[in-house]
């Protein structure tokens, strides 16, 4: 029986090629984003609407949206850059956006099986590995990101006794996302979408909770 994938954020970058990736090895793929179904992950009412409208069970789950700071804006680079409402809005993309589809995580996994459930979030959330400060916004919503993954992944881990729940770090891929990143080492979006299956799919519930780079390896909370 096909795999079947849901992907929320399925236009960007690194959703789109989920999709593209998944299709190619014979998956059943909904993709869901909002420029294509009118999905807004910061509105509770728009993923009741959109989310309570597909069936499942889905065997993979994957969270691939968020900004990294505000159409028109930039991440901070010192203190006196914070705004609230800049803030507030990558909050509600990056942190609240995921813990508003993770609601429907139980309805969409199956009871029996393995399955797998990634939010993706960025090592910059990392609080022991930063070590280089700014960023406000996007680390501390990131931060708050993986915060709700691991508490979700207990809860779900509670009735789905062979789901893993992780917060996954895809690295810095060419997308219009990383377009002003100049100096990275950048990974296209094809390429981050065949490391990324392939990490899901080398987990075990023993791993669920868990924060997993590109390569598989853990990254420190």
């Amino acid at each position: 029986m096909a795999e079947r994938a849901l992907i929320i954020g399925a236009s960007g970058g690194i959703g789109a090629a989920l999709c593209a990736a998944l299709e190619a090895r014979g998956a059943e793929v909904t993709g869901l984003s909002r420029s294509g179904d009118g999905l807004d992950v910061t509105d509770a009412a728009s993923l009741d609407r959109v989310l309570g409208a597909v069936e499942g069970p889905f065997d993979r789950i994957v969270v691939a949206t968020g900004i990294l700071a505000p159409e028109g804006g930039a991440p901070e680079k010192s203190l006196d850059a914070i705004d609230a409402a800049a803030m507030a809005r990558v909050f509600a993309v990056d942190a609240l956006g995921p813990a508003l589809v993770l609601r429907h995580a139980p309805r969409l996994l199956p009871r029996e099986g393995r399955s797998v459930l990634g939010v993706l979030t960025a090592r910059v959330g990392s609080i022991g590995d930063n070590r280089m400060g700014g960023w406000y916004s996007y680390r501390a919503a990131k931060a708050a990101a993986n915060q709700i993954t691991h508490s979700a992944a207990i809860e779900i881990g509670r009735r789905y006794k062979e789901a893993v729940v992780v917060a996954l770090h895809p690295g810095t891929v060419a997308t219009p996302f990383t377009a002003s990143y100049t100096g990275h080492d950048k990974v296209s979006p094809e390429q981050a979408a065949e490391n990324l299956i392939a990490v899901m799919d080398g987990l075990t519930h023993a791993d669920t909770g868990g924060f997993f780079d590109w390569a598989g390896k853990p990254v420190p909370w």
